[in-house]
């Protein structure tokens, strides 16, 4: 057992498509793509790369087996930033349940911050997510996340629903 961190997160939702200006395109070779069929490998890899700042721990417990169930299934999309051929970001759209696509992971890796690309990436994605039909699209956030994350989600149109207290348990590699 690791030590817990204890964490307060901030449940948000929009209810409806926003209507925002177009957010520009930073000034760099970008491509957003889906993995359709993610190697368990290739998404651990990802996880790790824009979660272990942040302490994203729920999928590093999971067996190969279990993740593999929850990212190659058809009503999970999963997409990568590009940027220059690096992957820079993740975002993954948990659309399981037809009247809510939850952005269940979403950031950007260390080196790619300060560059204009969150929220370019964020509108993509919000708009990716409403383009399953949901009545809803929700994310959630925590006190461990980028300081710069929830007051962006909450420019982007995301109304906070709940806040609950919670505890993080940190697995030492």
């Amino acid at each position: 057992m690791g030590r817990k961190i204890d964490v307060s997160i901030t449940y948000l939702e929009q209810t409806q498509r926003p209507v925002m200006k177009p957010v520009g395109r930073p000034p760099l070779k970008i491509a957003i793509l889906r993995v359709e069929d993610p190697p368990v490998h290739f998404y651990r890899y990802l996880y790790r790369l824009i979660g272990d700042p942040y302490h994203w721990m729920s999928r590093r417990r999971l067996s190969d087996e279990r993740l593999a169930a929850i990212i190659k299934d058809p009503n999970v999309h999963v997409y990568v930033l590009y940027v220059a051929g690096a992957p820079a970001g993740l975002a993954e759209i948990d659309a399981r349940n037809a009247e809510t696509a939850e952005i269940k992971f979403f950031g950007l890796a260390q080196d790619f911050h300060g560059k204009g690309l969150g929220r370019f990436f964020l509108s993509n994605a919000i708009e990716l997510a409403w383009a399953l039909n949901p009545k809803r699209v929700r994310l959630e956030t925590c006190t461990l996340d980028h300081p710069a994350a929830l007051p962006l989600y909450q420019k982007m149109g995301f109304t906070v629903f709940d806040q609950k207290k919670g505890q993080v348990e940190l697995i030492d590699d």
